[in-house]
């Protein structure tokens, strides 16, 4: 296994757009084609990235640029970026989703609706470049074919993005993915919510938490994947003035939560099966029940030792638990409820805020 520091890095789609963009103008200015252009990073780096086709339609010319994202797992790696420009009159530079380039429908985002989902970074990256060439106006249309499945294993259609992908990228320079970036990714989520007037956001760790507020009549636009990273995105909510949140998901992960464990992942920490058995404990179960939640291999064979001791009372105590850590949390900024749930779908337990707010009783 590769140290961090090892790893190559390589360069985002917005960066392969601009490269794009800079190997058309040099042929519009100069009659010549190339098969490596350099651009500058919006931190400075200098990019040098290859030029895979250039071609002249009328007065248009596309060009192609394979995406390389080094050893980030990203993707898109791999995927051909057309970037086709064409003269305009004016002096601003229109930017074009083509085939596999998604288009914003929500507010909340970067982008205003209506507009192409290209990031900001992006379309400084190709502006920079414009200014080189002294160019006044520009057509630039942006299309990723592969872009309309792979937009399918991302959060676009969640953030109402429809047709694609974003062209992405904070400078054009890509890193291998961190845990920070990846966390980063999450937040937009939030902010499309809250643009869409949301008062309550459902928090789900993974699909289970996600199929269940679905089919519990919660509001689509509510929903928010979290992933592990449950703190992370409490901590957006709260600098979004998020007033009430829900938390919905299995039993393994909002099990930690009960614990003040707010980052879920088990590398990180893993106290499920230990706070289970305190709980039961702490109900009276007898410690030779308790030693075999402690035992189980997984939180879903401790429920079943749980349902043999008509012990589910303390499902609801672990939500009033979790809902209770999420509030000191954040410092009591956010009401906070809970609903536990196990693989089949099915609620173990909830704490009154989250009933009552669905009016359920569990």
């Amino acid at each position: 296994m590769k140290n961090i520091k090892d790893l190559k890095g390589g360069y985002t789609t917005g960066a392969s757009a601009a490269a794009g963009v800079k190997a058309a103008l040099i042929y519009l200015t100069y009659n010549k084609i190339v098969d490596e252009v350099d651009i500058t990073a919006l931190d400075g780096t200098i990019l040098k990235i290859p030029i895979a086709d250039v071609k002249i339609d009328g007065d248009k010319i596309c060009v192609e640029v394979i995406k390389n994202s080094g050893d980030d797992p990203d993707i898109t790696n791999g995927v051909s970026i057309f970037t086709t420009i064409k003269k305009i009159d004016g002096d601003e530079i229109i930017f074009r989703a083509g085939l596999g380039v998604g288009t914003v429908t929500k507010s909340g985002l970067q982008i205003p609706k209506g507009e192409p989902a290209i990031n900001p970074g992006p379309r400084q990256l190709i502006k920079n470049v414009v200014a080189e060439f002294h160019v006044n106006a520009l057509e630039v249309e942006i299309s990723i074919p592969a872009g309309v499945e792979l937009a399918k294993k991302t959060l676009n259609p969640i953030l109402g993005i429809e047709g694609g992908i974003s062209v992405i990228g904070t400078t054009g320079v890509l890193r291998p993915m961190s845990e920070e970036a990846f966390k980063n990714s999450l937040v937009p989520q939030i902010d499309v919510a809250v643009a869409a007037g949301v008062d309550t956001l459902i928090f789900v760790p993974g699909k289970i938490g996600e199929t269940i507020a679905k089919k519990l009549g919660f509001n689509p636009q509510a929903i928010v994947q979290t992933s592990n990273f449950i703190g992370h995105m409490l901590d957006a909510a709260v600098d979004r003035n998020v007033k009430q949140i829900i938390l919905c998901g299995h039993i393994g992960k909002l099990v930690k939560v009960a614990a003040g464990i707010f980052h879920t992942h088990n590398r990180i920490a893993d106290g499920r099966l230990e706070t289970l058995a305190a709980y039961c404990a702490a109900e009276g179960l007898a410690a030779v029940e308790v030693k075999k939640i402690l035992d189980a291999a997984t939180t879903e064979e401790a429920t079943e030792i749980i349902s043999a001791n008509n012990l589910e009372i303390v499902y609801k105590k672990i939500a009033a638990r979790a809902s209770y850590r999420a509030e000191r949390y954040t410092f009591q900024k956010i009401r906070v409820g809970t609903i536990l749930l196990n693989y089949a779908g099915e609620i173990l337990g909830a704490d009154d805020f989250a009933a009552n707010y669905k009016n359920f009783t569990h």
